[in-house]
């Protein structure tokens, strides 16, 4: 069933659902249920930053997703490998415990997929509590158990996702990347393309595609190890977009992110400063490899401007590749 898109002036049993899970989650609404003004819009704002989606103030399929997946806590149900995978908060609750405890989840991103599924059984087995690949009370107590041990300790996912890209190759040769852009913006995804092949060796998937599930798909099929999604704005404004949840960044997304900032701030023709900033966006959360958004505008620069932009995202890119994360 398809998720209606509630606003201000929306009315409806929808949008009393919508009001009764920000309550939960401690917003106040003071409107009368059911009908969608201000102060909906406002509570609405406030949980769509604190979750690092865009701050539009609309329920639209991503927000609404987000608010179900909110109200889930660690114990409220059993944790296991289902398709379709099992997402909320209290999955990325068990990423990060598994974590912190050395269990490595791959990424702390609220879905319950393969590699938490792994981590969870090392730790059961490791615990002494029974190796199913089930989170339930029995597992939940010995990782709440163990917990006050690991106060203070950096978590396996950034650690091994700085190791991994320590020990890679410092070049683009032949390392594959893939570039998403919408219908009408294949031009600058083709020079992008073009630059990083003819310049720097890499092997280069275009995506053609505004459906973020299809350009995740497509990335990840294609064994990605750097991921690059374009939406033009309208508007004269520019950001570029790391996956970060709850707190914890994906600090090879952040890296990319800040090189590519650099690089595009000094194309004449687009807005700067450019805002960098973690989001939980279906587009970061859902490629297997450190991945970006970045939003461009006004749209008609990406024309104008289309080979300065295309240098800046292969320059980008090559740095990244020398340096993926900072230096400890």
């Amino acid at each position: 069933m398809d998720t209606p898109i509630l606003e201000r002036g929306s009315k409806g049993s929808a949008v009393a659902d919508v009001q009764r899970r920000l309550v939960a989650l401690g917003y106040t609404v003071d409107d009368p249920p059911g009908v969608f003004e201000l102060a909906t819009e406002s509570a609405l704002r406030s949980f769509q930053r604190q979750r690092g989606l865009e701050p539009d103030g609309i329920c639209g399929p991503e927000t609404w997703s987000a608010l179900v997946e909110a109200g889930w806590q660690l114990g409220d149900r059993l944790l296991y490998l289902r398709s379709p995978m099992l997402r909320g908060d209290d999955v990325a609750d068990l990423q990060r415990r598994l974590a912190t405890l050395g269990f490595d989840p791959v990424r702390v991103d609220g879905i319950f997929g393969p590699d938490t599924e792994k981590a969870l059984r090392e730790f059961q087995l490791n615990s002494g509590v029974t190796v199913d690949g089930v989170c339930g009370p029995e597992t939940i107590r010995e990782l709440r158990r163990l917990e006050r041990r690991s106060a203070g300790t950096e978590s396996v996912t950034v650690v091994r996702e700085r190791e991994r890209l320590l020990n890679s190759d410092r070049t683009l040769a032949n390392r594959r990347v893939s570039i998403a852009v919408p219908q009408g913006s294949d031009a600058l995804a083709s020079a992008a393309a073009r630059r990083l092949e003819q310049d720097h060796g890499a092997e280069v998937l275009t995506i053609v595609s505004s459906d973020p599930t299809h350009q995740c798909a497509l990335a990840n099929e294609f064994g990605s190890e750097l991921h690059l999604t374009i939406e033009p704005l309208v508007e004269p404004r520019c950001s570029c977009f790391y996956f970060e949840s709850a707190g914890v960044p994906s600090p090879v997304g952040r890296r990319f992110a800040m090189n590519l900032a650099s690089r595009l701030e000094a194309v004449r023709c687009l807005a700067g400063p450019i805002l960098v900033q973690g989001r939980t966006h279906r587009v970061l959360r859902e490629t297997r490899m450190p991945a970006v958004l970045c939003r461009l505008g006004p749209s008609h620069v990406l024309v104008e401007c289309n080979a300065e932009i295309a240098a800046a995202i292969g320059a980008a890119m090559a740095s990244w590749s020398a340096q993926p994360v900072e230096s400890s």
